[in-house]
């Protein structure tokens, strides 16, 4: 959607910060259906549950494209929205599932890997979709993706057995716990800080930086690089210490977003503060996506599900609190000020929880059980 929006101000008209709800709004679908569809889907076979909530995705994709209005376009983005923490939640899980104790955060990292090589083949693709055809076009192609999805999960994805649980309840007790809702609170505030400027990077790439429109597709593919180098990162550094991997990820975040506000001048400076701010920013996704897998030791789904929610709620406030800044008249550039100081916040959050954490050093925390059905596996906790 950041791709599009000075499209759809256009056509709408309306303004880009106006624009910025509908970031907004696909988020706040996230976050009210990663745990309401999980806990729907509790007792649905993984690999059945991934690809109904790929159909919902397509749907959603597919109403965006033939909206008629604003109002309704924000309908659609937020259907659209609805399945992806869900979505994502369940494949960390299973992905966890698949491998050895040692590489489970490796693997969730290279689930993640679809969500950074999407920023550096599809975003900079549907943007020049909505340049060249119009941005209904981009949805269209994105609803024809998704069918195809559909059948590649369908065909590809092993068969998992259901996780252990002991219910609805039990599991929503799991996400209770102290540890877990510092996590996702973390992922609110620190996340935010990267959507903060991400969601009006476009704006900032041709109104201060002085690209051209059509660089932007080359900007938001860098992005999309350093997304994919911070994952490949943070996957072994995750296995190895987790905690230390969160602290010094979400510390570099602030560090970059201060520097972003000098760099953003500088063509050259620009685009490498963008492959930079790329990498630290996903590299904290996948130690709080473990941090919280760990914790919620009877509901890892349902808590994979709901770090989402936290992530795409980050989404929303980031792309709110940057657009209030730019409305404010604080300029293009203020958004990079606003996400330094949320990635500070999440950064102290982290600490207090690290500092609050009293269980041993190695201890270990039951996720789920085996594909088979015999016994239960443990993920390790590092730090």
């Amino acid at each position: 959607m950041m791709g599009l929006l000075p499209n759809v101000a256009n056509d709408l008209d309306t303004s880009v910060p106006t624009a910025g709800y509908l970031v907004s709004a696909y988020a706040i679908g996230v976050v009210v259906g990663a745990p309401l569809l999980t806990a729907l889907g509790s007792r649905i076979l993984r690999k059945r549950m991934l690809v109904l909530l790929m159909a919902l995705f397509t749907v959603g994709n597919l109403a965006s494209a033939l909206a008629p209005s604003f109002g309704l376009l924000i309908a659609g983005r937020a259907l659209a929205g609805l399945p992806h923490g869900a979505f994502f939640g369940v494949g960390a899980v299973v992905a966890a599932r698949l491998v050895s104790e040692d590489r489970r955060a490796r693997a969730v990292a290279t689930m993640f890997l679809g969500l950074t090589i999407a920023n550096i083949v599809g975003v900079p693709v549907a943007t020049l979709l909505g340049q060249n055809l119009g941005w209904r076009a981009t949805f269209l192609v994105v609803s024809a993706i998704g069918v195809v999805a559909m059948a590649a999960l369908a065909r590809l994805v092993p068969q998992v057995s259901l996780e252990q649980h002991g219910g609805l309840r039990q599991e929503l007790g799991a996400l209770r716990d102290r540890q877990v809702l510092l996590g996702l609170l973390t992922a609110v505030f620190g996340f935010a800080g990267v959507f903060a400027v991400y969601s009006y990077l476009a704006s900032m790439m041709t109104e201060v930086t002085g690209f051209g429109e059509s660089t932007v597709t080359l900007v938001l593919a860098l992005f999309g690089i350093g997304m994919t180098l911070g994952a490949l990162v943070a996957g072994p550094l995750t296995d190895r210490a987790l905690r230390p991997t969160l602290y010094g990820s979400l510390a570099a975040l602030a560090v970059v977003l201060v520097l972003f506000d000098f760099t953003v001048h500088v063509k050259w400076a620009a685009l490498v503060s963008v492959v930079v701010l790329g990498a630290v920013g996903f590299m904290t996704t996948t130690p709080l996506q473990m941090l919280v897998m760990n914790k919620a030791q009877h509901a890892p789904t349902l808590a994979s599900a709901s770090n989402h929610s936290a992530f795409n709620l980050a989404n929303a406030g980031g792309a709110w609190l940057g657009g209030a800044a730019i409305a404010a008249g604080w300029g293009w550039t203020s958004p990079t000020l606003v996400g330094a100081v949320l990635a500070v916040i999440g950064l102290a959050i982290a600490l207090i929880a690290g500092v609050s954490d009293r269980a041993p050093v190695g201890g270990s925390r039951v996720v789920a059980s085996g594909a088979s059905g015999e016994g239960v596996r443990r993920l390790s906790e590092v730090g």
